[in-house]
Parts: structure tokens; sequence; C-alpha cells
């Protein structure tokens, strides 16, 4: 049976992240370069990106923009001229930000310059140089240990130089300057799980929102690891204020249970309404505490900042062995796991656009419900839901309660709440606080 959010096809919505997962697989990103500008430009078919380029040597807060890097290839033979480890092959096979190398080299020199997982020896572990002149290859341990003795001819035909730092970012505009802020980043090479279903999601989401009339806006941050958040803050202070929630996405394609791990602060409304969407919908998931590891939400929650921003993954980082290998292909996620995480962002997205406080017109007593329609003509049955939540939300709404603490408070269904109190608005015995 097809899975369906109101007049969304959730399984097709899933192997449409996975198709556009599938398209960005095989380039070659890194912090800078060509793979990201690409990468944005595929992303732009789908939504009304703006890309922004930050030249090299820009300080930004306590770092400066690096230089841009490039690779068009690489490769090594071995002694009889076989080629052993092939760049075309994989991209995670140098490490990122590789300096150029032409150089003929004895089997024991080479070895310092390898990187494998003898723990998983048919897996090319990924890893970076970004802010060291160094160079490297990643490989399969298995390999590996059967080089042989002799000269090995290496070449990384790749370039570091002035450049800039490319930002992709797109805002819907609400109703209201209150934003709420959705990053994914956009540095990794070939990782199925880290990042690219997390620019899927953010991608599908901003899609979406495309026509459709908010209340909050939304502002969705395409950027690499680290010095992206940090560029992005560097240059955005003036917005900054505006940020009333914030989530940071990736790692939701693999089968895993939801994690959600806090923002700084621990009780955001972000937070609260990601722990109520997740215990509504009695998944398996874990509500972890921050701290000042892992993705950019450690930039945004940093003290001289600390927005309210946590991150809602399936398999956190650092947590499952695919992890930053070549483990994490296209085979690891799945359109089915994809389909999920999209129905739980859109439900945490949903509390967030309709968390209001009301206030009630008729505080004094119960309103009398009967004669607007609203309480049945028969009474002495069990109060059903929705009667529960016209009464919750008219006993709560003294202006300083919101849908997401009546919510927390009754137990019942945001959904419900949000009804009945679209129902009071109707009837003229409530207003906006």
């Amino acid at each position: 049976m097809t899975k369906r959010r109101g007049d969304l096809d959730l399984d097709a919505a899933g192997r449409q992240m996975h198709g556009l997962m599938t398209e960005l697989y095989p380039l070659c990103r890194s912090i800078t370069g060509q793979g990201v500008r690409e990468t944005l430009a595929r992303i732009a078919k789908h939504v009304d990106l703006q890309v922004h380029e930050v030249p090299t040597g820009t300080p930004v807060l306590d770092w400066t923009v690096p230089r841009e890097w490039n690779i068009r290839g690489a490769s090594v033979r071995d002694p009889s001229g076989r080629t052993v480890v092939d760049f075309a092959d994989s991209n995670l096979h140098v490490v990122g930000y590789s300096t150029p190398v032409r150089a003929s080299m004895a089997l024991a020199e080479l070895r310092e310059h390898l990187f494998t997982l003898p723990e998983r020896p048919d897996w090319i572990p990924y890893r970076t140089a970004y802010w060291a002149e160094t160079w490297g290859f990643c490989m399969r341990h298995r390999d590996v240990e059967a080089l042989e003795d002799g000269d090995y001819e290496v070449v990384i035909d790749s370039t570091l130089e002035d450049g800039s730092l490319t930002l992709g970012e797109y805002l819907h505009a609400g109703t209201t300057t209150d934003e709420v802020l959705i990053h994914c980043h956009t540095c990794h090479p070939s990782l199925a799980n880290d990042n690219l279903s997390g620019i899927a999601i953010a991608t599908y989401l901003a899609s979406r929102l495309r026509g459709r009339e908010t209340r909050l806006s939304y502002r969705f941050l395409f950027l690499p690891g680290t010095i992206g958040a940090i560029t992005w803050l560097a240059r955005n202070e003036d917005v900054l204020g505006r940020i009333r929630h914030g989530l940071v996405v990736c790692c939701v394609g693999d089968p895993g249970p939801f994690t959600y791990k806090r923002s700084r602060r621990g009780d955001a409304t972000v937070d609260r309404a990601a722990a109520y969407v997740l215990g509504r919908r009695g998944v398996e998931h874990r509500i972890l505490d921050f701290t000042p590891w892992g993705y950019d939400e450690r930039q945004y929650c940093s003290p001289g900042f600390d927005l309210p921003v946590g991150s809602l993954t399936r398999s956190p980082n650092n947590a499952y062995p695919e992890y930053h290998t070549s483990a994490d292909d296209l085979g690891f996620v799945t359109p089915e796991a994809l389909a999920e995480s999209l129905d739980v962002y859109l439900d945490l997205l949903d509390v967030l656009e309709h968390d209001l406080a009301y206030r009630n017109l008729s505080p004094k007593g119960e309103p009398q419900l009967g004669r607007r329609g609203l309480y049945p003509s028969i009474g002495g049955d069990r109060a059903g839901d929705r009667q529960l939540a016209l009464l919750w939300v008219l006993n709560q709404s003294d202006g300083d309660h919101t849908l997401l603490d009546i919510a927390e408070r009754s137990g019942l269904p945001f959904d419900e709440l949000r009804w009945a109190a679209g129902q009071l608005l109707e009837h003229g015995l409530l207003a906006p606080a």
C-alpha cells in the first residue's frame, strides 16, 4: 500500500530523493572547488538557490577562507607498471586537499602516505587534510598488504590555489520574519548517508515549500562543514536574531533508529518539539544532550551565538561502522528510510509552524460550546480527543502557553489541538496572544 501524507506520496518522494543522491554521488566534493559548485548547480534545478563565492584569504571569525582545491586525477603504479590505486575508481582514494605529487618512491616511503582500515580490509576510508599541506591515498587494507617491494610511480593531479569558498542558500519568506534554519553540509565526496541524505532531505523540503504560504520563514543552508558555517555566521550576524528554531540535517537515509541531539540550550522549542514528535510516533529513538562535537550545530550553538539549533539524524555520526568509509554507498541508504525521515521532518516543521499562544476571550468558566455546535447535543458519553482538545485549549490559553505546551501537558495529538484552536478562533472564543 502506498504511504501518503495528505497530498504527498511518501514512497514516490523516497525514490525521488534517492534518485537525487544517485545523481550527486559521483561528484568529488570538498570544502571548496568545482565539485561543490556542480553539486549546488544540480540542487538549483529544484530550488531557487543563491550561490555566494567568498574569496580565499577572507577573515571569518577566528578563521580565514582557505585556498581552493580541485583534482583531475590520481594514481599509483607498482614496479611492474600495474595501476594499484586509481582516483577514477573512487574519489575516496585520495586524501581530501592533497597537494600535487608526481614522484617515484620506494614502498617504505609510500606507506607513510597510505591510509587503511585493518579491521575492515575491504573498505576504503575517507580522510582529509584541509589545513596541512600534505598528500595521501586511502586504500583497501587487503590491497596494501599485497603490495610488493620496489619503486612506485605516484601522481596526484591537483591544484591548491587562490579561489573561493562556495555557499548555497535559499530563503522561503513567510508572513513573519521569524525563521527556521535548516542546514546540511556539502563537503563530502561519495558518501551517501553522510552527507547526501541530508542534501536530499533539505532539497525536498525546500522545493515543497515553493508556492506555499507559511507563517515562519525558512532559511536553507547548503554549506561545507565547519568553515562553511563559520563563514556564513561571520557574514550574517545581522539576521541571526530572526532565527527561532534550527535543525542540522544529516545521516537520515540509513535504516537505524532516529536520534535527536538537543541544542546547547537544551530546552529550546525545537528540542521539545523533536522529543514530542518522536515520542508521539512511537518509533525507536534516542534523545541526546548537546555536545560540542559532531556536525555544524556546534558552530550555531557556540556561546557567542547560542542559537536554538539541534540535529535530527538516524544513526548519528561515528556511530555506525560504515561511517566515513566506502561502505557508506547508495546501497546503504534506502528510499524507504528517506521517506520516513522526510515524514518525521514534516511533522516537526508542522509543530514549529503552528506552535502559537492564544488568549481565551471567555475565560470565566467554560463558554457554552453546545450552542455553537462544538459540543455533542447528547451528553454523558466519554469525552473524545476533539472534545478534550477544545477544553484543553480553552483552559490553557492565557496568552503564555503555546499549543506545544498544551500538547505536552495534555498528551493529546498536536493536530487535534491545532484543529481545536481553529474552531475556537472561528467562533470568536479565542484570539492570537
